[in-house]
């Protein structure tokens, strides 16, 4: 009886242990996504990719670095936060963090977005939270998923005061990224109403709504190109990926013209390593950031 109640509370403490990681088997299957979406995403570990910065803020180009941590989860749909365990009612999710590191002359910027995706195609994100931080202070914006986009703004800034907005619902910039490396070919092309990514929205005090924009995706040279254009905003971001899974985010530029004169922050691709990176605590981690360039 020992031997029995030991071996339970050790398969127990594994299956426990287990389900403490990034990665999960997703709950719920889904037909629309690439074919081999399943035996490259459910590994177990994440798709880490290191870029070089361009990044323009203040008028003048910073150099930095730019990192993007795709990975699967399982997410709670009602308190919309990871799920620490399977559940039927759980929803299988693409989260994507992506940051940025870059010095303005004496001081630095820490930059992160939160993307929750649906794996479906084309939903929209459960939960994006964006976060900044400077010698100035921190902004810090969060999006979830309900009736209505239930929105919390919080920033140092007068002109940019801490709110709380209820929005209705559009297509949302951030979710493409998510998108893009699901299934590139089932995002809506064409003009219509798009939430800019609140990264922009936040460093530029832009007021937090959709703006018509125009999307389209071609293809150049065995990549795919991925655009959004919005006129009021005279903003253009651009992505390129390989056009062949599990469409890898080669490079990106988002260009904004004022007064007459274009600003463009750029990206372009280091390294992708697949990695259970929250196990790499150790010198062998050390050794894998080096190998990202970071």
């Amino acid at each position: 009886m020992k031997t029995y109640f030991f071996s339970l509370f050790s398969f127990l403490l594994l299956f426990c242990s287990n389900n403490s990681t990034e990665t999960k088997s997703v709950t719920k299957e889904n037909t629309q996504k690439h074919p081999k979406f399943g035996s490259y995403w459910y590994q177990g570990k994440a798709e880490v990719t290191s870029y070089e910065l361009l990044q323009n803020r203040y008028g003048k180009i910073r150099k930095g670095t730019a990192a993007t941590i795709f990975v699967t989860e399982d997410f709670l749909p009602e308190k919309q936060v990871k799920a620490d365990y399977q559940n039927k009612n759980n929803i299988p999710v693409l989260k994507l963090n992506a940051t940025k590191k870059f010095v303005t002359g004496i001081y630095p910027y820490s930059l992160m977005t939160s993307t929750f995706t649906p794996i479906q195609p084309n939903e929209n994100a459960i939960k994006i939270s964006f976060s900044s931080q400077e010698w100035c202070g921190n902004t810090y914006v969060q999006m979830n998923n309900r009736t209505n986009y239930d929105i919390n703004f919080y920033s140092y800034f007068e002109s940019n005061t801490d709110k709380k907005i209820s929005l209705e619902k559009a297509v949302l910039e951030n979710d493409f990224w998510n998108q893009l490396r699901i299934n590139p070919k089932k995002i809506k092309t064409g003009n219509y109403p798009i939430i800019p990514a609140f990264e922009y929205l936040a460093l530029n005090h832009k007021e937090i709504k959709s703006y018509t924009a125009t999307v389209s995706l071609t293809e150049s040279e065995g990549l795919l190109n991925f655009k959004i254009n919005y006129p009021k905003l005279n903003r253009t971001l651009s992505i390129a990926l390989n056009k062949e899974f599990p469409f890898t985010i080669e490079s990106w530029e988002e260009t904004i013209t004022k007064n007459g004169k274009d600003f463009t922050t750029s990206a372009k691709k280091i390294k992708t390593i697949l990695s259970p990176y929250w196990n790499e605590k150790g010198e062998n981690g050390l050794k894998l950031r080096k190998e990202l360039g970071l």
